[in-house]
């Protein structure tokens, strides 16, 4: 085995109240990718941040090829090459592409000028490089699709000659046709001898691209080996300290009359004629490719935007919302897809944040009851198993996949009729989505009605009673989710692939 690009040892990080990391230690090696696997709230993220200057440990050392060093700002971690492509892509919405692909170190001229030719020219070889050539250079990056932000910042950690590569659930926005083209990326800069952390909770991406893993529980660490060698049992197990036998739940039916009705719905740019009921007690799935349009269509549903024409029925009421108050008030929710910028309020801590929307029920004449708070906040943070020091932490301080919980328990506490939640796991580990599966098994069972907008088939098969296929912003398709209904059918409606005659 060669020197390790990168080595941890017996590192240790303690914030007020909790020990994020216990004398852990990783080893990243050149031309090999380790998968760092672990339940939200085990520590990747501050690892992650350790690793990347961002925090600096309490005890343990580490070293870069060999030499022990001491990481004390982002920036020095950048001159050591390491550079990180975050989950949340951490990007600037005011700058153009380019500038947010050489941000902090753009070519310069003789005179010590910004050298904008060439820095557009060289953002441009290297968004074609990693096969991103429909993205411009010089637009800025408000303009750009989730999933293109994301190659953006893939394409601004490959701008500086980094060595060693972290990767943080970088497949959590992306199409199934740039996922694959990020494979080929990884594949690449394993033969280029790049030294590769891959952050996923998907084991099918795991295997595919990792040669060894090491996981954390509780920010410790609790195995590490092959990945060739380990079945995925063995590591679901050394996650979450248990077995988890079973992600989907399975459920007894008892599906009512339509209680949404969508007629005709359209917006002049996003989608056109879209028609659906959702049924009392019903999870209606709604699957397509990014891009397809299955977002803008909740957005607009709850009143983020508005349709141009068609009708919605809520209850047999006809409903226009024109904001979310208004939807909220129809008995509708939306947990959306982006946590960071939309579903959760960073500086607050999280018994504000499940509380906010329920402040007539935790106030009296005018003046809060932080003592209902907290009693509202606990009840779902424990039905959800959020992972968090106290419910006065502040929400920023979490891990994405416990915000997303904090986000879905502050909509369950107003216990609306109907709640679309779009990409409800993303970002959540494996013991944590079969909590949330289950949590929404009973709430259906409860009567409640879901609309889950989800990118993994695994979950719109095995949490879905109808899936919507939607495509360049219609409905390609709906299905009974019954014995008969596959992967492969869902990815070729989505694509628009004709089914092969037999």
């Amino acid at each position: 085995m060669s020197v390790p690009q990168i080595k941890l040892s017996k590192i240790t990080k303690t914030f007020p109240g909790v020990r994020a990391l216990s004398e852990v230690d990783l080893a990243l090696y050149p031309g090999q990718v380790t998968a760092l696997i672990g339940e939200n709230g085990a520590g990747k993220s501050t690892l992650v941040k350790t690793m990347t200057g961002i925090y600096q440990p309490d005890g343990g050392e580490i070293f870069v090829a060999g030499k022990a060093v001491n990481l004390q700002s982002p920036h020095a971690a950048f001159q050591l090459g390491i550079t990180a492509i975050h989950q949340e892509t951490v990007l600037f919405d005011e700058l153009t592409v380019a500038e947010n692909i050489f941000l902090g170190h753009s070519p310069k001229t003789r005179f010590n000028l910004i050298d904008w030719v060439e820095m557009n020219s060289r953002a441009r070889a290297l968004l074609d490089d990693i096969g991103a050539s429909h993205i411009a250079t010089d637009v800025r990056l408000k303009d750009v699709s989730i999933a293109n932000k994301h190659l953006v910042a893939v394409a601004r950690a490959l701008s500086i000659e980094a060595d060693v590569v972290i990767m943080d659930e970088p497949t959590a926005a992306l199409s199934y046709k740039e996922i694959e083209d990020l494979f080929t990326l990884v594949e690449k800069l394993k033969s280029d001898g790049k030294a590769i952390l891959f952050i996923s909770h998907k084991f099918d991406e795991i295997y595919r691209l990792a040669d060894r893993y090491t996981v954390f529980r509780d920010g410790e660490m609790v195995g590490e080996g092959l990945l060739a060698d380990t079945p995925q049992n063995e590591i679901v197990e050394m996650m979450v300290g248990r077995s988890v036998e079973q992600i989907f739940p399975s459920r007894t039916l008892d599906i009512g009359e339509p209680i949404l009705t969508v007629q005709n719905f359209s917006h002049p740019t996003e989608f056109a004629d879209i028609s659906f009921d959702l049924h009392k007690g019903e999870i209606l799935g709604f699957y397509g490719l990014v891009g397809a349009g299955r977002s803008e269509v909740m957005q607009a549903l709850f009143g983020m935007t508005h349709g141009t024409s068609g009708v919605i029925t809520s209850q047999g009421k006809t409903i226009s919302p024109k904001s979310p108050a208004e939807a909220i008030q129809s008995g509708i929710v939306y947990l959306p897809e982006e946590r960071g910028k939309q579903g959760v309020i960073l500086d607050l801590p999280i018994f504000q944040n499940i509380s906010l929307p329920s402040l007539s029920t935790t106030s009296r004449n005018g003046f809060l009851r932080m003592a209902k708070e907290f009693e509202l906040a606990r009840t779902y943070a424990t039905r959800l198993d959020l992972r968090a020091a106290s419910l006065d932490q502040h929400a920023g301080t979490l891990s994405g996949g416990n915000q997303q919980k904090v986000v879905i328990a502050k909509w369950l506490a107003i216990q609306p009729n109907i709640i679309i939640l779009d990409e409800p796991t993303k970002g959540i580990d494996i013991g944590s989505k079969a909590a949330v599966h289950a949590f929404m098994g009973e709430l259906v069972e409860q009567g409640l009605s879901v609309i889950m907008v989800s990118s993994e088939i695994p979950e719109v098969l095995g949490m879905s009673d109808r899936v919507v296929v939607m495509r360049e912003g219609r409905m390609a398709s709906v299905f009974n989710n019954d014995d008969t209904l596959t992967a492969e059918t869902l990815i070729r409606c989505a694509a628009g692939i004709e089914e092969q005659a037999a």
